[in-house]
């Protein structure tokens, strides 16, 4: 299972940027998907999840209102659109889907993950 997430790069406090992970040898459009996010010597957390059909999503309060995340199933890939980003927001972002039982609920912790992405760092100037 591979798990290559893209996008990252440098922008100005208020821009955007969109987050790629393009997902091989798993299921993808049978599990939910996430993205966590990890700044300098702070812990792993998460920041948006999505159901196996696209249908649900769940958003941590400081991606609320200005992070959207979607899927395309038939492309194996997930996406986070990122808009009005802070400087706050600098981390590097991790897509994770987990393992087990298909069509399951939506996992919004790190423990919950069985696969991850290798990272791709955000990094948004004041």
């Amino acid at each position: 299972v591979q798990l290559q997430a893209s996008g990252g790069g440098m922008v100005q406090a208020g821009g955007s940027l969109r987050l790629s992970c393009a997902v091989s040898g798993h299921a993808f459009s049978l599990y939910p998907m996430g993205w966590f996010r990890q700044a300098p010597g702070k812990e792993r957390e998460f920041v948006a999840a999505i159901s196996w059909s696209g249908y649900y999503t769940y958003y941590a309060d400081s991606a609320q209102g200005r992070f959207t995340i979607s899927r395309d199933n038939a492309e194996n890939t997930v996406y986070l659109q990122m808009n009005n980003l802070k400087p706050e927001d600098t981390a590097v972002y991790y897509c994770a889907a987990p393992g087990g039982r298909p069509y399951g609920e939506l996992k919004i912790t790190t423990h919950e993950q069985r696969y991850w992405g290798q990272g791709t760092l955000v990094t948004v100037s004041s």
